[in-house]
């Protein structure tokens, strides 16, 4: 296994490091509600994909009722 010659500073390795960053995701509008999304992605909004439902989301009050009716059970 080869030796280093001469070390390199922590200041010249983060310099070389300044350019490794994250970018933010790429976001499209959804063509059914309108609101932003990743490109590529269901929607997590309305659950839409291409024009059609793939998932179904629950409503605020759909989940409310659900966890009421849960805890009348107990």
């Amino acid at each position: 296994m080869p030796k280093v010659k001469h070390r390199h500073s922590k200041a010249r390795g983060r310099k070389r490091r300044t350019h490794y960053k994250a970018t933010a995701p790429a976001m499209v509008k959804c063509t059914q509600c309108g609101k932003l999304k990743k490109s590529h992605e269901i929607c997590p909004h309305c659950g839409y994909y291409d024009g059609r439902q793939v998932k179904r989301i629950e409503t605020i009050e759909e989940r409310k009722a659900k966890r009421e009716k849960k805890q009348k059970r107990s």
